[in-house]
C-alpha cells in the first residue's frame, strides 16, 4: 500500500464508470481510525444480482449509487493494520461485506472489490485461512440463511433457480434437517451439482401443493406461475433481487390466501451461524465457484459473469494487483 502526502491511501480498485464500463484503476482511500482494520484482499467475487444491474444500467435508484462505483460486497483478506482496541491482530483472515472507505467522487455504496479497504473492525467476520477463495462466498450464504431463518418461517420444498444462491437454499435446508427441496431450473447447463435434491425442468412438474416456494431466480414475471403452484395458505418468499415492478392477479393468490414475503439482506448473525456451519462441515461452499481471474482482467472476468450462462460465481483473484 503506497502511502502518500501523510494520511493519503492509494490503492487498486474495480471502477464501474458507466452501463459496460468496468476498469480496475487508481483509487485513493481515507485513512484509518480508532477500531478500524486495513484489510489486502485476495479473493473478492462478483454479484450477478446487483452488479449486473450497474453494469447493464438498469440498478434502481438507491441513496449512494450512481457513477463512477466501486462494487462488490463479497471480499476476503488479510489484516494488516490494526489497532489493540479493534479485537483483531495483523495476519489474520477475515470477509469484509463492502467498505464506505473512497474518497473524492467515487461512490461506496457497497465498496468491495479494492486491493485495500479500511472497514470498522465490527463489519468483518474471521474466517479460516484455509477456505481460501471460498471466503468472499459469506455473504451468499448468509444470504440463503436469513431467508430461512426465524421461528415462524417454513423451509422451502420448491426453490427456483439453481444458481449459487439456490444450491446456497437448498443445501441448508438439507443441513437443517427438512425434506429434501425441488428446485426448477430451465437452463439444462445448471441443473447438474445437485446432492441430495433434485433438480427439474419446471415444464416437468405437475405439483400444485407446495407450501413454502422460494424464489432464487430473481425474474420478475414467475409470481403467477408461482401462486398456481402453492396449497392454501402456502407461502412465495422472493430471496432474488428485482429490478422491475412485480404484479401478479389477485383472484387465485385470493382463493389460495397466498402469503407474500421478501427477504432481505443478511444480518450480523447470519453470518456468524454461517460460519459455524462451515466450520462445522454442515454446509460445503465446494462446487459454487465456477470461475476465477486476475483481476488484471477485470474486464473480461465482468463479461462473463454476466453473459457466460455457465458461469456460477466469479472469484477476482486480487494477488497480481499493483
Amino acid at each position: 500500500m503506497d502511502q502518500k502526502g501523510g494520511p493519503k491511501m492509494h490503492t487498486q480498485a474495480v471502477i464501474l464508470s458507466g452501463p459496460l464500463d468496468v476498469a480496475l484503476g487508481a483509487a485513493t482511500i481515507k485513512s484509518p481510525q480508532r477500531d478500524d482494520l486495513v484489510v489486502k484482499l485476495s479473493h473478492s467475487g462478483i454479484s450477478t444480482g446487483t452488479e449486473k444491474l450497474f453494469w447493464l444500467g438498469q440498478m434502481p435508484a438507491f441513496p449512494g449509487s450512481g457513477y463512477p462505483l466501486v462494487p462488490g460486497y463479497e471480499s476476503f483478506g488479510e489484516v494488516v493494520e490494526a489497532s489493540a482496541s479493534s479485537g483483531y491482530r495483523v495476519g489474520e483472515m477475515v470477509f469484509v461485506p463492502g467498505a464506505n472507505c473512497f474518497e473524492g467522487n467515487l461512490r461506496g455504496l457497497f465498496g468491495g472489490a479494492s486491493q485495500y479497504l479500511v472497514t470498522p473492525a465490527h463489519r468483518v467476520c474471521r474466517l479460516d485461512a484455509g477456505i481460501g477463495a471460498q471466503g468472499a462466498l459469506l455473504a451468499l450464504a448468509a444470504t440463503a440463511r436469513h431467508a430461512l431463518a426465524g421461528f415462524d418461517h417454513a423451509l422451502p420444498d420448491l426453490i427456483v433457480g439453481h444458481g449459487v444462491l439456490g444450491r446456497l437454499l437448498a443445501r441448508m435446508t438439507c443441513a437443517a434437517g427438512g425434506p429434501p427441496p425441488t428446485v426448477w431450473e430451465t437452463n439444462p447447463e445448471r441443473r447438474s451439482g445437485a446432492t441430495g435434491y433434485q433438480v427439474i425442468d419446471p415444464a416437468t412438474d405437475e405439483r400444485r401443493d407446495y407450501r413454502a416456494i422460494y424464489d432464487a431466480s430473481g425474474a420478475p414475471d414467475m409470481l403467477n406461475a408461482l401462486v398456481g403452484r402453492l396449497t392454501r395458505g402456502g407461502e412465495i418468499v422472493l430471496c432474488g433481487f428485482y429490478a422491475q415492478p412485480l404484479s401478479f392477479d389477485f383472484a387465485p393468490a385470493f382463493m389460495r390466501e397466498v402469503r407474500l414475503r421478501v427477504s432481505a439482506e443478511w444480518q450480523p448473525a447470519d453470518l456468524i451461524a454461517t460460519r459455524a456451519l462451515i466450520e462445522a462441515g454442515a454446509l460445503s461452499l465446494d462446487g459454487l465457484i465456477t470461475h476465477q481471474r486476475s483481476v488484471s482482467n477485470t474486464s473480461g472476468a465482468y463479461q462473463t459473469a454476466f453473459e457466460d450462462p455457465s458461469c456460477l460465481k466469479m472469484i477476482l483473484d486480487w494477488k497480481d494487483a499493483a
